[in-house]
């Protein structure tokens, strides 16, 4: 481990991943932002999806300030976050065999949609049949996730396979198995997880580029603004008045 705090430490760490990810995975990234504005442009809506921390990623997207307004959670009851209890119940729900078709079977997911799945590991049944019915549905999936899960852990869905086995486009975010940048000698586990940061990032570079896309093709990408800004919430209120049968988070 490199000299300095472990703050230090830790930032040199993600700076690391983050320009990796922006070197390696580029291409990626305006496939998936082109993908998304082909949707916009053409009527179709927009998913989000991520189990437990890889939520947080997905919940960054969605009715964001800077944000397409287009993009809808697809919420997952007990698995979004940490405030089910007990926490770990998330960890047990995504292993669970079928939970992604009945989630899928009373979605508004449709055919020509998109649905972004997130999921650090994608080896869990939940992800990776989410991926799989989705695309059987005829929606195109874009998946974010270590790669390198696939090559030295197992999978734990029935077909031996993982999320990006399952993907249209897939955003390797670059994080080593474990989700920990620092050791210790004095610590017994490693600490400081970076896949929220990376994720997150990809994503917002996901976005900015759909934005940019839709621009150059002429037309006004439908993105929120701050409600913290004069004017912001009258301009959120066209922009959802407008696309209103596109988002369901006002429902």
């Amino acid at each position: 481990m490199s000299d300095g705090t472990p703050a230090d430490q830790f930032f040199d760490a993600a700076i690391g991943l983050l320009q990796r990810a922006c070197d390696e995975e580029s291409e990626a990234i305006t496939a998936a932002g082109t993908l998304l504005a082909d949707t916009v442009a053409a009527g179709g809506r927009l998913f989000a999806f991520g189990a437990g921390h890889s939520s947080l990623a997905a919940q960054d997207i969605v009715y964001r300030a800077g944000g397409l307004a287009l993009m809808n959670l697809l919420a997952v009851p007990g698995v979004v976050g940490v405030d089910v209890i007990p926490a770990t119940l998330g960890s047990a729900l995504e292993r669970v065999d079928g939970l992604a078709a009945a989630v899928l079977d009373t979605s508004p997911l449709r055919a020509g949609d998109v649905l972004v799945i997130i999921s650090l590991s994608g080896r869990n049944a939940l992800p990776v049949e989410m991926a799989l019915n989705a695309r059987a549905l005829g929606v195109k999936v874009i998946g974010v996730t270590s790669v390198a899960y696939a090559s030295e852990t197992k999978s734990r869905h029935v077909s031996g396979t993982y999320l990006k086995d399952h993907c249209d486009i897939v955003l390797d975010s670059k994080i080593a198995i474990g989700d920990a940048e620092l050791t210790l000698d004095t610590i017994p586990a490693p600490f400081a997880p970076a896949s929220t940061v990376v994720t997150t990032a990809l994503l917002q570079a996901v976005m900015a580029t759909t934005a940019a896309t839709l621009a150059d093709r002429g037309i006004e990408p439908p993105l929120l603004r701050s409600g913290n800004v004069d004017g912001g919430h009258e301009w959120n209120g066209r922009i959802m008045d407008e696309y209103r049968d596109r988002i369901f988070y006002r429902r």
